[in-house]
């Protein structure tokens, strides 16, 4: 049994198993319908359980219909659902859980709810998102960058903004796949103390963009921040919009990427979104693929 709780705790072998794995997962798949089932029906026979704390679009659908694909079938819960850590603890619902379903995936808010339901699971567990980390949006972004642009070994990537938890699991990739990650955002959104070592800093958005591979961004703010935490964090971040502009200073084939939902025209401008830079919608769909290929390697030990 192998959990997918995080970038830095699966070993570097293993995640480009899973990145190979995503592409020829992908390929095979070319031209046929989104329904078709995979050739190999690896699922088939498997219940599968994604829960949600948290509420979710691109994760919900893409589990869900990689599952499918995979003639596997879904059981979707959302926090409501199962009050977790309210009444049961999350150690007896993980125990639970695991007698009625093969593999679980949790998009919750603590990391310490994921980690408790991993340590007492006897069914794998998949991080879906925390506060802290977004591993599968990352393995799905690299998926993207080296479909586009070949190896991201030794590449330049610029995260510009807030120091979130993609960014975490884009610090953690970068030890991991070993490419240079370059942090630009003011210092109050700077990422947590326990990322250092594994990025630069530069203040300066232009500066940071020279010579680029790649250029990444995320929403200024959460769906859960109230309207004064909002007008701050535009005051604080209106210098660190991906616009044209700062696109020009990166390299001419450079690659632009949010993982979605975006505010268009806030973090990135509906230009450089729509623009010649832009795969964000190619991002969006590899969840589907690296996630089929995180759900096969949970599954094959």
């Amino acid at each position: 049994m192998q959990h997918f709780l995080d970038i830095h705790t699966t070993a570097q072998s293993e995640l480009r198993k899973i990145i190979d794995s995503a592409r020829d997962i992908k390929n095979a798949r070319a031209g046929r319908p989104k329904g078709a089932p995979d050739d190999d029906q690896f699922l088939a026979g498997h219940m599968v359980a994604l829960i949600f704390e948290k509420p979710s679009t691109r994760t919900r659908v893409s589990f869900d219909v990689g599952v499918r694909q995979m003639g596997g079938q879904t059981m979707v819960l959302s926090g409501t659902d199962m009050q977790l850590g309210h009444g049961e603890t999350i150690a007896d619902t993980a125990r639970v859980l695991s007698r009625y379903v093969d593999l679980i995936m949790m998009r919750t808010f603590e990391e310490d709810t994921l980690t408790e339901m991993a340590e007492y699971a006897t069914v794998p567990v998949i991080n879906g998102l925390t506060n802290r980390t977004h591993p599968c949006q990352i393995m799905a972004d690299i998926l993207t960058f080296e479909e586009h642009n070949g190896p991201i070994k030794g590449k330049k990537v610029v995260w510009s903004g807030d120091g979130n938890n993609v960014f975490a699991s884009f610090a953690h990739a970068a030890k991991q796949f070993d490419f240079d990650l370059v942090f630009t955002g003011p210092p109050p959104l700077d990422p947590e103390p326990a990322l250092d070592g594994l990025y630069t800093i530069e203040r300066n958005p232009q500066v940071a963009v020279d010579g680029a591979d790649l250029v990444v961004t995320d929403t200024w703010v959460s769906m859960h921040d109230p309207q004064s935490a909002r007008e701050r964090r535009h005051n604080q971040l209106r210098g660190y919009q991906v616009n044209k502009e700062l696109m020009d200073h990166a390299k001419d084939d450079a690659l632009f990427m949010h993982c979605l939902p975006a505010h268009r025209d806030d973090e990135a401008t509906s230009e450089v979104m729509d623009g010649p830079h832009s795969v964000i919608f190619d991002e969006a769909e590899n969840r589907l693929h690296a996630q089929k290929a995180i759900m096969r390697w949970c599954l094959s030990s």
